[in-house]
């Protein structure tokens, strides 16, 4: 990449690539199993169908073809990728689904492992990536955004049933000079004590092993949210670092091309736009086909308009992250595009 001598780095956004199932459940087909109706999910989420996996299409399936995507978009062959960073809270393995990733994609001298943050996940993620490639530790990087959470929902929920998708979405990011770094800021926060919010727990379930001595089975309770609390959260915290964001960086609202949220809720993204003055032809929204896929809705919303020339080279993003946990955070991106 002939980087030289540079003390100072920064990290440029260069490809993207997006994997979905094939399988679509309309929210007509859900109010089959669920009392719910197209007009109650529209009106109260804007969501109109979701994605969801078939029996041979797991998680590592759907996030290599993302990942294969994003390194094509970028021209980059796998043997030269420094990092694979995958977000994830549904993983096909608990030791780690992104080594399995490396492996699919023969990406042989990249580290590969897996990060969770549930729904702020993929921002984590991609600023994580960021400081290992402005340290000048690594060169190219993939962050991946993938979940099947289809696996943990109670479908006989309709509080629940209706939000969730699968999905998974990668981007390519590389070491480049300082003056060119797209990642121009960014705020990260938890709260974990408001984790009951929204968890996908370890069941309460023993065994014994052996005269008086029991141990935990493992296992997962199904999905659980308090939507109301949820909400709240969301609509009071995005804003505030997002002002926190681009009150630091300097930047006016007026100068965005873009805002970029977690797919959750078209609510949200409507109150947080309002709150910035934000036209509505400039905020992302593809909550309508694919739901909340937790940790790979931002990238697949990147990668959408990328693909469709909406977001084009030297386009300014303010993205938020928030979910689980409770976790939230915000980043300030540059998007360059392919390097030649």
């Amino acid at each position: 990449m002939g980087l030289g001598q540079i003390n100072s780095y920064g990290m440029a956004l260069v490809g993207s690539g997006s994997a979905v199932p094939a399988i679509s459940i309309s929210n007509q087909q859900l109010s089959e199993r669920v009392d719910t109706s197209d007009e109650w999910i529209r009106t109260r989420t804007g969501i109109g169908a979701r994605r969801i996996c078939a029996a041979d299409e797991p998680l590592t399936v759907l996030a290599s073809r993302a990942a294969q995507a994003a390194l094509d978009h970028a021209g980059w062959a796998a043997e030269d990728l420094d990092l694979i960073l995958m977000a994830t809270s549904s993983p096909d393995d608990l030791f780690g689904t992104a080594p399995r990733v490396q492996g699919v994609i023969g990406a042989r001298n990249a580290v590969a492992f897996d990060l969770t943050a549930a729904c702020s996940g993929f921002l984590f993620a991609l600023i994580t990536a960021g400081q290992y490639l402005r340290s000048g530790a690594m060169r190219r990087a993939l962050v991946i955004g993938a979940d099947q959470l289809s696996r943990w929902v109670d479908w006989d929920d309709r509080t629940t049933c209706v939000l969730f998708g699968d999905g998974a979405a990668a981007v390519a990011v590389e070491a480049c000079p300082d003056e060119q770094n797209g990642l121009l800021g960014f705020r990260m926060h938890s709260d974990g004590s408001r984790n009951g919010c929204l968890t996908l727990a370890q069941t309460d379930t023993h065994a014994n092993v052996l005269g008086g001595v029991s141990a935990q089975v493992g296992g997962f309770a199904p999905l659980r949210m308090n939507g109301q609390e949820v909400y709240k959260f969301a609509v009071r915290e995005v804003p505030a670092v997002l002002k926190e964001l681009l009150d630091s960086t300097g930047t006016p609202a007026s100068e965005l091309n873009w805002l970029l949220l977690h797919q959750a809720n078209q609510r949200i993204l409507d109150a947080v736009a309002d709150r910035f003055a934000i036209p509505q032809e400039r905020v992302l929204s593809n909550l309508a086909s694919y739901g909340n896929t937790s940790a790979a809705t931002i990238p697949l919303m990147l990668d959408e308009a990328v693909k469709d020339g909406r977001v084009k080279p030297g386009d300014l993003i303010a993205s938020s992250g928030f979910g689980a946990g409770l976790s939230w955070g915000g980043a300030l991106l540059r998007w360059a595009g392919p390097q030649g």
